[in-house]
């Protein structure tokens, strides 16, 4: 039985390794480097989207200030100097959100203890998703205080900040759940406020690389 134990510790202890000796890997061998790329350094190019955009210019999340479940004030301002992982949901969603939301979890659960790693969800339903109705979504996922904040604003601003802040579609269903448009994209954005990566919040393997991306964002050099 003390030998069983002395092994499934062991494993357990590789396991934990795994991703640091991932970025030790990618720090020091030189010949093969993982470049997370900077989206949209020149300005953004999207005729279809009606926005302000500028030209020739890094294109950075911009000024917002939102009402998490606490009801408390989280947006931009607190997003400086802290990577963010960024999700568009609603908590009504028939179809894609409880996987992206579940899969979400396990973003939460590996940088519970990290504070320069937060987690904003953002509802494109504002007028129901209330911050009582997103504390009880909170409380569903086990959603980390001060770590994984559920946000509710205005609906302009929340469908401008979408299209024009993240680069994502987002269509108002009104009454009719099935009829809201939003992206499955986990969006991951440095404390400079550059987005880095987009991620499938509904393909596993898609959210193991933002694990991964975030983490070398967090210990390595770029």
């Amino acid at each position: 039985m003390r030998g069983i134990r002395v092994l499934q510790g062991f494993v357990l202890l590789c396991i934990l390794m795994v991703p640091v000796l991932i970025i030790v890997f990618l720090k020091t061998m030189t010949t093969n480097t993982y470049d997370i790329p900077v989206y949209y350094e020149s300005g953004v190019d999207n005729p279809l989207m009606e926005c302000d955009f500028v030209e020739n210019e890094q294109h950075r999340i911009p000024s917002f200030e939102f009402t998490n479940q606490y009801n408390e004030k989280s947006g931009s301002e607190e997003m400086k100097g802290k990577i963010t992982v960024v999700d568009f949901f609603f908590t009504s969603c028939p179809s894609i959100c409880p996987v992206m939301s579940t899969e979400m979890e396990r973003v939460n659960d590996v940088f519970r203890d990290i504070d320069d790693v937060q987690i904003y969800s953002i509802s494109i339903d504002p007028e129901y998703d209330t911050p009582e109705i997103l504390m009880k979504y909170a409380e569903l996922h086990q959603a980390t205080k001060d770590k994984w904040h559920f946000l509710t604003g205005d609906k302009d601003v929340t469908y401008d900040l979408a299209r024009c802040g993240f680069i994502l579609p987002a269509m108002d269903g009104g009454d009719v759940p099935d009829d809201f448009v939003h992206s499955d994209k986990f969006v991951l954005v440095d404390g400079e406020g550059r987005i880095r990566g987009y991620y499938s919040g509904t393909q596993r393997e898609e959210v193991d690389r933002l694990i991964v991306e975030t983490k070398i964002l967090l210990y390595g050099k770029e």
